[in-house]
């Protein structure tokens, strides 16, 4: 007679109303490194749900209804404390012709993953635009790039002329140019798109409340370091690594620049809507990247004035540490404790206890091939270890360290859930 779950062990009996309570307020107490009724499981599902389903990722990304319909088959087979599927979706980049993704069925195989398709919109000799009028400067210059379907705002005026107030109403007939209309009509209808994909998250979500999960700790703005936003949609690597050798005065001040709108754009965000949480993904301050003086100079700095700053307003910055942040976890240890939270991709996650177990919520630990094509001693072995090492004392989620699981098994799935409910109670 095969045993029963430990997570049914601990649940069973307990309505969705009850689970939801307790897992929103476990969850809740590991983010703020408290130590809860027993460790968290937050499932970054993502293609996984579509391999379980026997769909494609196409169809996945396209039936939300279907994608749905797999979340909650999913969250009700395995009772993580946390679920997600997709991060985004491809409507309105597809509609506006987005030149920097390619997604499962459009411009990659039905079965494929997501891509960031990297460009280097931003030229060098386009710093001084920059510098001088950010917003102009995207608007005019870096949308037509970027997107085909608004190419015709490359035409209008310059849109500090607006400044000019009764005497720029002649400026008016540059808006009715066919262009610009079609420019300005797709972004209408992306807009459109969008608050339809809204609709769609709202409605998912009131369904997985309605069956006990509560919604991710992810849930609020999304920003980046100012040294990756110049990077990852403006100059590409190739070029901002350039930048850090021949104009690293002018790079030092486009982020000077990105930080204070992001900013204001985070708190801006929070208040309106009330979600309390930023996401941040990191993507080039990881070891092997920059040395640690460039880190120190175009990287750190801005990116913890980003984070203190939004402390100071009652946001927990949540940032996703991708690669191997072990030689640059000293500077994390910096911040204000149990005020932001890590997610860890590659870095040594006893190394992350040992130096960060007092300042932050850790999160990730469990390695994605494991779940993959490991063998369920394995995972056991593992998801023991983390439980009571980087575990220890709360403030730890247990989560892939990949915010993805695409190629997991269910079987092992199912091991390491029960492995944490077994050896993650305290």
């Amino acid at each position: 007679m095969t045993a029963m779950p430990f997570t049914d062990k601990l649940d069973a009996g307990k309505s969705p109303v009850q689970l939801l309570a307790e897992r929103a307020k476990r969850v809740q107490d590991a983010l703020e490194l408290k130590q809860p009724d027993r460790i968290p499981v937050n499932l970054m599902a993502g293609y996984f749900l579509a391999e379980y389903g026997g769909i494609t990722h196409q169809e996945q990304q396209d039936n939300t209804e279907k994608a749905q319909e797999l979340l909650e088959q999913a969250a009700l087979d395995f009772q993580p404390d946390l679920i997600g599927g997709l991060f985004n979706q491809p409507r309105p980049s597809l509609s506006l012709g987005d030149r920097m993704t390619k997604w499962p069925g459009y411009g990659l195989p039905e079965t494929g993953s997501f891509q960031f398709d990297e460009h280097e919109f931003m030229k060098g000799e386009d710093y001084d635009a920059f510098l001088r009028d950010p917003s102009d400067w995207t608007i005019r210059k870096y949308l037509p790039r970027a997107f085909k379907e608004l190419e015709g705002l490359q035409y209008l005026p310059p849109l500090g002329m607006f400044a000019f107030g009764h005497y720029n109403l002649g400026n008016l007939p540059f808006y009715a140019a066919p262009p610009v209309v079609a420019a300005l009509q797709a972004l209408n209808r992306a807009t459109q798109i969008t608050l339809e994909d809204g609709a769609k998250m709202t409605d998912s979500l009131n369904r997985m409340l309605a069956l006990g999960f509560p919604p991710s700790f992810l849930a609020g703005s999304l920003t980046e370091a100012p040294f990756d936003f110049m990077s990852d949609t403006l100059r590409g690597m190739r070029g901002i690594m350039l930048d850090i050798l021949r104009r690293p005065e002018k790079l030092l001040a486009a982020e000077r620049i990105v930080l204070d709108f992001q900013l204001e754009f985070a708190i801006t965000f929070a208040k309106a809507t009330g979600l309390k949480a930023a996401f941040i993904p990191l993507h080039r301050g990881s070891d092997g990247f920059m040395s640690i003086k460039q880190f120190e100079k175009f990287y750190w700095p801005q990116l913890k004035e980003q984070m203190l700053t939004l402390i100071d307003n009652d946001i927990m910055p949540i940032p996703f540490y991708e690669g191997v942040w072990d030689d640059r976890l000293q500077y994390l240890a910096e911040l204000p404790k149990g005020k932001t939270a890590g997610m860890f991709q590659s870095s040594d996650i006893f190394k992350v206890k040992e130096v960060l177990g007092d300042t932050m919520c850790i999160i990730g630990g469990m390695k994605n091939p494991l779940l993959q094509s490991g063998k369920v001693e394995e995972v056991r072995a593992r998801t023991r270890q983390l439980c009571e090492v980087v575990g220890k004392g709360g403030g730890f989620i247990m989560s892939t360290e990949v915010g993805e699981m695409e190629g997991c098994k269910p079987e092992l799935i199912r091991a390491w859930i029960d492995a944490t409910r077994e050896f993650g109670v305290y």
